[in-house]
């Protein structure tokens, strides 16, 4: 099974992409727990450059598709193969809204994606209010990036809810609490027919 944490940031992707690994992992499944931008060479690249300076609009898309071919041919592909759970907090739907407010059209990234990722079995669309998001960041001790300005956020959000009509997608309402989120989440997964 394939399962995508995707949301704009502060929805709690990263804390509830962890608790359900070892939801699986106790239940005796092998889960293998990534993120993208990965911690390789392209994807640190990615990181570093959300903090000193962002790449070319078109530099930051090729770089972001060189870690997801290298992410998915070293670790997503194999994995899968093996049978293994693979949970990815952030994938191409990422791109498809991060670099479609820098210009690129998001289904143009989507194909190009796709041409060589696979698509999940479940897409969660952790969703939540832009000023919600905002002032959890800053409660992390966080200051809003580039990519998590206001109106980049607002754009960020209405992409990923655009996706809303998949039929392996699933909105998750994170105002809620942690607890009714992860509930919310088991939920989705087993009206998931995989």
């Amino acid at each position: 099974m394939f399962i995508v944490f995707e949301g704009i940031d502060g929805t709690g992707k990263t804390t509830q992409a962890k608790l359900l690994a070892e939801h699986f992992q106790k239940l005796g499944r092998t889960v293998l727990l990534s993120r993208e931008p990965t911690d390789g060479p392209w994807g640190t690249l990615l990181r570093n450059s959300a903090e000193t300076g962002r790449l070319s609009p078109e530099e930051e898309l090729e770089t972001f598709l060189k870690d997801r071919r290298q992410h998915v041919a070293e670790k997503i592909a194999p994995a899968l193969a093996e049978g293994s759970i693979v949970i990815l907090d952030r994938y191409y739907f990422s791109t498809m809204a991060y670099q479609g407010i820098r210009g690129f059209d998001p289904q143009d990234i989507r194909e190009r994606n796709e041409a060589f990722a696979p698509v999940p079995d479940l897409l969660l669309i952790m969703d939540l209010d832009v000023d919600s998001a905002i002032e959890r960041i800053g409660a992390r001790g966080d200051s809003t990036n580039e990519f998590e300005k206001r109106s980049s956020l607002t754009q960020c959000r209405e992409t990923f809810l655009s996706l809303s009509g998949e039929p392996f997608a699933k909105v998750i309402n994170t105002k809620n609490t942690p607890e009714q989120v992860t509930q919310d989440i088991l939920e989705a997964i087993e009206q998931c027919k995989v």
